[in-house]
């Protein structure tokens, strides 16, 4: 057959991968079977039923946003169940979906999930082995009655509506972890007991399998996150070491601040000048007229205070201005906040200073 290739052509093929030239009769030869095992050993194994379309670096910003995502997610069951519930990370692997799907337990938990932002559904998957002791929680079960076995049958529907609250809890956490990638939005669509009944995927396409380990007390069980590459591919380019970190801080640019400061500047705010305050009885208010004069404790030369948006911010003057009524700033308010940071800085300036050496006469 023309396509079947020769002995002395494949070993040519494996002497030109090495990056000085080999003869090809070295390979036909005794004393070249040396050479031929270095070459040899510089061949990486591929598998082209599992092609990694998922860098490493892609990898990593998975791990770490999920990472963050186990820590929300936990805290927010444990405070729903009133229990400690610890949720870790355990692996983060590219396989098919084929793999995945017969990997599972049946019957499970399997929630399809969908997001406008996405080409397709994300599955998050719960094992038996950990939702049947929490439903049995969300119940009033008892703390100390450890069951060993579960049910194999599909959860009922008074289950599915308590397994929707830990459902709801587990968006949240994963819409905040993936904030800074994009708004994810997620909703349930679909509950299956079969996994192997729900086509989401090609059996052959690469998928992302996130798994966390649920402790609840002696009780251990499975979350697999399912992450189907076509679903998520308009948002693989954003998973860089610059954007998938939530915790990283970012300094503001000179035009965000500029924008930020002309913004502000056209706010309005309400201005209010507070002539003087006195107090007077229902009957005393009743009686007034127009010309009666109000007596107050205030003294003229103290200035009538201005505030900006409630705050006491300006002393000034009233006056006329162009036959309108007008006031005259004197001087800004000293607030407490000022006081303190004057406060701090001489006391930072004094112990900054060397001691003073003292004259011996």
């Amino acid at each position: 057959m023309a396509d079947v290739l020769s002995q002395g052509e494949v070993e040519s093929l494996l002497a030109a991968l090495d990056a000085s030239p080999v003869e090809s009769s070295a390979f036909g030869s005794g004393g070249g079977s040396s050479r031929s095992q270095e070459v040899i050993g510089q061949i990486s194994v591929y598998d082209f039923k599992r092609p990694e379309r998922v860098s490493k670096e892609q990898m990593r910003a998975f791990q770490a946003l999920h990472e963050g995502f186990s820590r929300e997610f936990g805290a927010s069951v444990s405070g729903m169940l009133r229990a400690i519930v610890e949720v870790k990370l355990i692996s983060v692997d590219q396989l098919t979906y084929g793999e995945f799907v017969f990997s599972l337990e049946n019957p499970t938990c399997f929630n399809l999930l969908y997001s406008d932002v996405l080409n397709g559904h994300v599955i998050l998957d719960l094992n038996p082995s950990i939702i049947y002791p929490v439903v049995d929680r969300l119940l009033g079960g008892g703390k100390s009655s450890i069951q060993q076995s579960f049910p194999s049958r599909p959860l009922t529907e008074i289950e599915l509506k308590l397994v929707s609250r830990i459902m709801k809890s587990a968006i949240s956490s994963l819409e905040n972890s993936w904030k800074n990638i994009s708004e994810l939005k997620l909703r349930v669509t679909q509950i299956e007991s079969n996994p192997q009944l729900v086509q989401v995927v090609p059996p052959n396409e690469v998928i992302v399998l996130i798994s966390f380990e649920i402790t609840m007390g002696e009780l251990r069980g499975i979350m697999n996150l399912c992450i189907p590459f076509n679903t998520i591919e308009p948002l693989m380019g954003k998973l860089s070491s610059d954007t998938w970190s939530a915790y990283s801080k970012h300094a503001i640019s000179p035009e965000q601040q500029a924008q930020l400061e002309v913004s502000l500047s056209s706010a309005p705010v309400e201005l209010v000048a507070v002539m003087a305050k006195t107090h007077l009885s229902t009957s005393d208010l009743l009686h007034l007229n127009v010309g009666d004069v109000i007596m107050t404790e205030k003294d003229v030369s103290e200035g009538i205070e201005v505030q900006v948006e409630g705050w006491s911010t300006f002393i000034a003057d009233a006056g006329q201005l162009k036959g309108q009524k007008a006031l005259q700033i004197r001087e800004p308010v000293v607030q407490i906040r000022d006081i303190i940071k004057n406060h701090m800085k001489q006391q930072s300036q004094k112990a900054a200073s060397p001691p003073e050496t003292p004259i011996i006469t």
